[in-house]
C-alpha cells in the first residue's frame, strides 16, 4: 500500500506543479505543447514528401489524422489576456490576436478545415503528402503572418 501511495504521489507532481502556475503561464505552456505536437507530425509528413523518409503509407495517414485531430482541439481558448509578446517573455503570440479574437478562431478554424480528410489524403502514394502540406502550411502562414512573430 505503501509503495501505491508513494507511485501515486510521484505520479501527480507534475501535475500539481503545473497546477500551481499562474494561468498565463498554462495557458503558453498548453499552447506551445499544441504547437510541438502539430510541429512533429508535420515534420514526418514533409520528411516524406522530400523523400528524407521512405513513404510509408500508414505511417504517413496516422501522422496526417493526427494533425486533423489536433486541429479539433479548442486551442484558441488558451490564448488569455496577458499572455501576448508584449507581457511576457517565451511567446511568439502578438498581440494584434486579442486585437481580433474572431479573425484568430477563423484563422484557426481554417486550419481545422485544411486538415480534413488529411489522413486518408495522403494515402496512395508519396505524391499526395505535397498537396496536403501545401492547404495546411497556406492555413499556417494565414495565422502566423498576422498573428505571429
Amino acid at each position: 500500500m505503501r509503495y501505491l501511495i508513494l507511485a501515486t504521489a510521484i505520479a501527480a507532481a507534475p501535475l500539481a506543479a503545473f497546477a500551481q502556475d499562474d494561468p498565463v503561464a498554462q495557458a503558453i505552456k498548453a499552447r506551445q505543447g499544441f504547437y510541438t505536437m502539430l510541429g512533429a507530425n508535420m515534420g514526418v509528413l514533409s520528411a516524406m514528401a522530400k523523400g528524407d523518409m521512405e513513404y510509408d503509407e500508414e505511417v504517413a495517414s496516422r501522422h496526417a489524422a493526427n494533425i486533423e485531430a489536433l486541429t479539433q482541439y479548442d486551442l484558441p481558448m488558451h490564448f488569455i489576456e496577458g499572455s501576448s509578446n508584449a507581457d511576457v517573455e517565451d511567446t511568439a503570440a502578438l498581440p494584434a490576436i486579442w486585437e481580433d479574437m474572431e479573425d484568430f478562431r477563423a484563422k484557426f478554424a481554417a486550419l481545422g478545415d485544411a486538415a480534413a480528410g488529411a489522413g486518408d489524403a495522403v494515402r496512395g502514394g508519396q505524391e499526395n503528402i505535397g498537396p496536403v502540406l501545401g492547404q495546411l502550411g497556406g492555413a499556417c502562414k494565414a495565422c502566423h503572418d498576422q498573428y505571429r512573430d
